[in-house]
């Protein structure tokens, strides 16, 4: 695969934005496809063989593209069809990072919450990710199919959009989590929102940057990075 060649970026929608802004700034030299699905977003509460289905159309495009990599900037999509993915392109896949290191060192309490769609939540990603590097943190997940709509439909502050938060994410703050995981690439599209209904003492976790860290690295293991 040529190093010229193109990164594939994906999402249900504009979440997968966030990605490609921290992959700008980490690898300004590459050349970057982004694919938002906005015709069928969102994804979250469509069954999984369905969003499978969305991801395979969109890897197929990319492969017609000769893309080098392809993100899959959706939590929804890794969590349910990345392993899969992997063996059948040609290209190397990254999915979302979960966040769970940076959840695990900033937690004092060992109670962290994640926030995502309900297939994101179903499959128990974050959870399974955080288990197996410390069985004694309690993880508090949360489906919040309000939030991607919302969203899409740039309600990015306003009463709506922090109601639906406060509805989602006071829960856990009263259970006493110290650090929330966004695991969706829509939300930090509304942190500052999110910052505000649940103060200032609870860490909010946008694995955005990991993600792009990890891209970078990999390419860079396979000679295959444009500087």
């Amino acid at each position: 695969m040529s190093t010229n060649a193109p990164i594939g970026i994906f999402d249900s929608g504009i979440g997968g934005l966030t990605v490609v802004k921290e992959l700008m700034e980490i690898m300004p030299g590459e050349n970057l496809i982004y694919f938002g699905d906005t015709a069928r977003t969102p994804y979250g509460s469509r069954p999984p063989a369905e969003i499978i289905g969305f991801m395979q159309q969109i890897l197929g495009f990319f492969t017609m593209q000769k893309v080098k990599m392809a993100v899959v900037a959706c939590n929804t999509m890794t969590a349910l069809g990345l392993v899969m993915a992997k063996k059948q392109y040609p290209f190397t896949l990254v999915g979302v990072n979960t966040g769970a290191d940076m959840a695990l060192a900033v937690t004092k309490s060992k109670k962290v919450g994640v926030i995502a769609t309900k297939a994101t939540i179903e499959s128990k990603n974050h959870a399974k990710a955080i288990g197996r590097k410390d069985a004694a943190v309690l993880v508090y997940s949360q489906a919040c199919p309000k939030l991607v709509p919302l969203i899409e439909q740039e309600q990015l502050e306003g009463p709506e959009i922090e109601l639906a938060i406060a509805e989602y994410l006071l829960p856990m703050k009263k259970q006493g989590v110290d650090a929330i995981i966004l695991g969706c690439t829509h939300y930090p599209l509304v942190s500052s929102v999110i910052e505000k209904v649940i103060g200032n003492k609870i860490v909010v976790i946008d694995p955005a940057r990991e993600t792009g860290l990890e891209a970078q690295y990999l390419l860079q293991q396979q000679n295959n990075y444009l500087h």
